[in-house]
């Protein structure tokens, strides 16, 4: 199976920044395109950010768009997202997920998760 794991999360003020980190361990990370999701209580998971499997593409979630970039390094098989100027609304989990083939913003198309990463913004 392909492993996910996570890294990065933590409180922040609102108008601070984090950096977030997925570690895969997956031979052909190359053949997976990968998002972000993230669930607050009490709220469905939602998508957050997706980067096709040569990061030559990307998509983001309205409400993020502007200030999180997603980004990754295939030597490394890993990916991030940097979060800017963070709102309390952004507070929630935080999952990496990834997908065969081409990029996507529905969750149910993921085939593989992360344990995810509480990001935490106060006010």
């Amino acid at each position: 199976q392909v492993q996910l794991v996570e890294s990065g999360g933590g409180l922040v003020q609102a108008g601070g920044s984090l950096r977030l980190s997925c570690a895969a361990s997956a031979r052909t990370f190359s053949n997976y395109a990968m998002g972000w999701f993230r669930q607050a209580p009490g709220k469905e998971r939602e998508f957050v950010a997706v980067i096709s499997r040569t990061g030559g593409s990307t998509y983001y979630a309205d409400s993020v768009k502007g200030r999180f970039t997603i980004s990754r390094d295939n030597a490394k098989n890993t990916v991030y997202l940097q979060m800017n100027s963070l709102k309390p609304e952004d507070t929630a989990v935080y999952y990496c997920a990834g997908k065969g083939g081409g990029i996507s913003w529905t969750r149910r198309s993921y085939d593989y998760w992360g344990q995810g990463t509480q990001v935490t913004v106060s006010s």
